[in-house]
């Protein structure tokens, strides 16, 4: 397999920690679009979001994806990404899309446990836990329509790497449409 991975999900599911495993175990490159976008901009999210506003910020975003997008390559997306029409088509055209999907008792607790407010900016002004609940019922259904597998983000990085491995390889194998597929 050569089409670049994407990993998409709520802040907290573990896409950089699992994408820089997954690209170690698939002798991929590993890329974080949060990242390389605050890397070639020079300022952090929040900063480009309190300058210059959240539709900026989304355009850099898709430009970003569509820099970073190569063969083998696996990419960790922001949470957000999947907001914009164009970007979910892309995704799904230009890649195998897994959703790291995990509760919101999950995702709040990992947020809690390692806060990022220098880097990303609440997105409701509301405690963590409240705003990751409002947060994911916006986007978890067009992170499932976007994603081609599903897998558990609560389980330990190892685990989620070994479930996207499974998913990928279940399809090479089935006959089942890849949209549908999903592990967990």
């Amino acid at each position: 397999m050569t089409q670049p991975i994407f990993l998409i999900g709520s802040r907290g599911c573990g896409k950089t920690t699992v994408g820089q495993k997954l690209a170690e175990a698939c002798h991929f490159d590993f890329v974080d679009t949060d990242i390389f976008l605050q890397q070639r901009a020079q300022q952090s999210i929040a900063d480009i979001v309190a300058k210059e506003g959240w539709p900026a910020f989304r355009a850099l975003e898709t430009q970003t994806l569509q820099t970073v997008t190569a063969p083998q390559t696996v990419i960790a997306t922001g949470g957000g990404i999947i907001l914009a029409p164009f970007n979910r088509d892309y995704l799904r055209k230009s890649g195998r899309v897994i959703y790291l999907k995990a509760s919101v008792a999950v995702l709040a607790g990992r947020l809690e446990a390692f806060p990022e407010e220098s880097q990303r900016p609440t997105l409701t002004g509301k405690p963590i836990s409240e705003e990751v609940r409002e947060v994911l019922s916006q986007r978890d259904a067009l992170y499932r329509e976007t994603a081609h597998f599903t897998v558990d983000a609560a389980c330990e990085p190892n685990e989620v790497v070994a479930q996207i491995l499974a998913a990928i390889a279940a399809a090479k194998t089935s006959t089942i449409p890849v949209n549908s597929a999903t592990a967990g």
